[in-house]
């Protein structure tokens, strides 16, 4: 059964910024297809059936243990898994500067 998920305002800002930008770029068909894919991507994560990875094997930058990733088109979906439920951190482009945003992202404490 998928877990409870939840956006932090990181990851709420990155998808109205993510969306303004792709309306834009290519229109708002596209921006809500690819809108449609990213929350499909954190759906996946709280059901457990998509494909993460561990950001601090990938990046290896002083990064916490528990932060993880997985891959929607061009963005990562950067989350936490917590007993009843799955934060998800923030929305991140795969080309972004990942070890200072993430940082920048992470809840205080």
């Amino acid at each position: 059964m998928p877990r409870p998920w939840f956006l932090t305002r990181a990851a709420e800002a990155s998808l109205v910024e993510i969306a303004v930008w792709t309306t834009r770029t290519f229109g708002p068909r596209q921006a809500g297809l690819y809108e449609e894919d990213l929350i499909a991507a954190c759906r996946a994560v709280a059901a457990g059936t998509a494909l993460t990875y561990g950001c601090r094997d990938a990046i290896d930058d002083g990064l916490p243990e528990a932060l993880r990733f997985t891959r929607a088109g061009q963005h990562l979906v950067v989350f936490v898994e917590q007993a009843d439920a799955v934060v998800i951190v923030d929305v991140l482009h795969s080309r972004s500067d990942l070890p200072r945003r993430l940082a920048d992202s992470l809840p205080e404490g």
